[in-house]
């Protein structure tokens, strides 16, 4: 079982005495960034445009792996054991978040390869022109091509929601005690992932279709933390307690003004200024967005190390 508690930062300290890490929080946002990049993936191969010419599909894949593998490079430096982490493959625990998420990512990077092939960027097709005889196997059969665009839809909403369980599983800290971690963490994924790609995308069509998906994602984002404020706020006493460090607590500022108010409300105004043409699209209101999301994981995890259970 993984735990924060068995890396070097440990909570149940006098929180003065913290030395908060920058690793965990670094994994889970490019980790939900990859599940978002794999689910549109999956959409664009689903609908075919990833045949588009100037489409972004060549360098997403690209990407998704070399985000994963910094994400779990991350997670690695914040190991407590590091020599041993070959046992997470050695066994699979079905009550242990830390070994679902193993061996998702086992299916995850073969699943980005089989992508690359897929479509490979020129550079790469250039280097190694049988790349592209590989992926023409899959993408000149439709049955195929769609059973690997739903796999790639699956496992990238089963990474981001994992993200999310990570923490929630770890009932010892009220404020991480929520099922509405998992759907939450997805959503920031998710717009995370549309955001990036809005940003790098020269296709006109896409750079549409994706802040429109960005104002749902970000909606959907809105929503849930309000439920999630509520829910704690609405609990025993230590969930209230909890909600205390996001209601007028020392993390509120932080909350509220830059992760709902700089990262979600600000860019949602924009881009639903952008996508009904009274403005042009910006690399602004996306920007936010990432930067809303990587600060979401940092607020949740060390805000989540300081809240605890009253002792009795």
């Amino acid at each position: 079982m993984f735990e924060l508690t068995t890396t070097r930062h440990n909570p149940m300290v006098d929180p003065a005495m913290h030395v908060w890490g920058w690793e965990i929080p670094v994994y889970l946002f490019l980790g939900g960034l990859v599940a978002g990049i794999l689910v549109i993936c999956a959409w664009l191969l689903v609908t075919d445009r990833f045949r588009t010419r100037d489409s972004i599909y060549p360098a997403l894949p690209v990407a998704a792996l070399v985000l994963l593998s910094a994400g779990m490079g991350a997670l690695f430096l914040d190991l407590e054991h590091k020599l041993y982490v070959w046992r997470l493959y050695t066994t699979f625990e079905p009550s242990s978040p830390m070994s679902w998420g193993a061996w998702i990512l086992v299916l995850v990077y073969p699943l980005l390869a089989l992508g690359v092939a897929l479509r490979p960027p020129v550079w790469l097709a250039r280097r190694w022109p049988a790349l592209a005889g590989w992926g023409a196997a899959v993408t000149e059969r439709p049955k195929l091509l769609r059973a690997v665009g739903w796999t790639n839809m699956f496992l990238g909403a089963l990474l981001g929601v994992y993200t999310g369980v990570l923490l929630s599983a770890l009932g010892a800290r009220p404020l991480w005690n929520s099922a509405l971690l998992g759907p939450l963490f997805l959503l920031s994924g998710l717009s995370s992932a549309a955001a990036l790609i809005h940003v790098a995308t020269r296709n006109a069509e896409e750079r549409v279709l994706l802040a429109r998906a960005d104002n749902a994602f970000l909606s959907g984002e809105l929503a849930v933390i309000l439920l999630f404020v509520v829910g704690l706020a609405s609990a025993a006493e230590a969930h209230l307690g909890a909600a205390g460090l996001l209601l007028g607590g020392p993390y509120t500022a932080i909350f509220w003004v830059l992760v709902v108010g700089a990262g979600i409300a600000i860019p949602l105004v924009i881009q639903m200024l952008a996508v009904s043409h009274r403005i042009p699209h910006t690399p602004v209101a996306p920007l936010l967005v990432l930067a809303g999301g990587l600060l979401l994981r940092f607020v949740f995890v060390h805000a989540g190390q300081v809240s605890h259970w009253p002792f009795v």
